[in-house]
């Protein structure tokens, strides 16, 4: 269906406010995004490491807000893409922006929580931006972990903290105390009210704790792209054939 600009404007408008800035047929959703460019900017960062070629391949994008990584994934040829998230007018903007782009993408409004009812698994599973927003982070990361991850998950979180990786210990005794006062041992530090005046913003890890919150759950670090970009895979599966491998040459640090 064409669309004139004035009338995309008018949409977007009426669908507002967006978090994702996306241009859709010339036409920005926010650009006064407080991030600049957003999630473009981040997208660009790691976008290389991601295959150009996905045909053949399934997508599921856990809170997929108004669907831009979505429209990026079902642009490099993905067969099939899923996108979930428990609030409707973000899929109401993630349809919208799909029709727009020409992009024959599924969105269904589910929380990460309920993964287990897709009753499927997916090549790529995307959980970008969702794990500081959840009260049960780390049970999110086990049911993807169990449910719906068969091959490749990218993940992303916000960091605060030190940047620095421990190396940790398998044990320690009961009586160790000065360990928790280094700034790089894994933190998840807690938001009691507000971070961003986003009161959703429950938790921000370090990222000694995200990496080790990611082991935790099941899966292996294979490459680490951008600051708080992941590419895992579930730790112990060989790859089964036809399984996504990201691009090499990637900053692994």
């Amino acid at each position: 269906m064409l669309h004139s600009a004035a009338e995309i404007r008018r949409r977007i408008d009426a669908l507002g406010p967006w978090f994702h800035n996306m241009e859709l047929a010339g036409v920005q959703t926010a650009p006064d995004h407080f991030l600049g460019n957003y999630p473009l900017i981040k997208w660009q960062k790691f976008a290389d490491a991601i295959p150009a070629d996905l045909s053949g391949k399934s997508v599921l994008d856990i809170g997929c807000n108004a669907g831009f990584y979505s429209i990026e994934m079902k642009r490099r040829g993905a067969d099939r893409v899923l996108g979930i998230d428990f609030d409707p007018a973000y899929l109401t903007q993630a349809r919208f922006a799909a029709e727009i782009a020409d992009c024959d993408i599924e969105f269904r409004e589910l929380s990460v929580y309920d993964v287990g009812a897709l009753g499927e698994t997916f090549d790529i599973v995307l959980f970008m931006g969702v794990l500081y927003h959840l009260r049960h982070p780390l049970l999110a990361l086990d049911l993807i972990r169990e449910h719906v991850a068969r091959d490749l998950m990218i993940f992303q979180s916000m960091q605060r903290g030190s940047s620095k990786v421990l190396a940790l210990e398998q044990n320690y005794d009961f009586w160790t105390h000065d360990l928790f006062d280094r700034p790089e041992f894994p933190k998840l530090h807690f938001i009691e009210h507000r971070y961003a005046d986003d009161p959703t913003n429950w938790w921000i890890p370090n990222r000694g704790c995200i990496e080790a919150m990611l082991r935790s759950a099941g899966f292996e670090i294979l490459i680490h792209p951008e600051d708080e970009v992941y590419f895992c895979r579930a730790a112990g599966e060989p790859a089964g054939e036809g399984a996504v491998y990201p691009v090499k040459g990637r900053n692994d640090d």
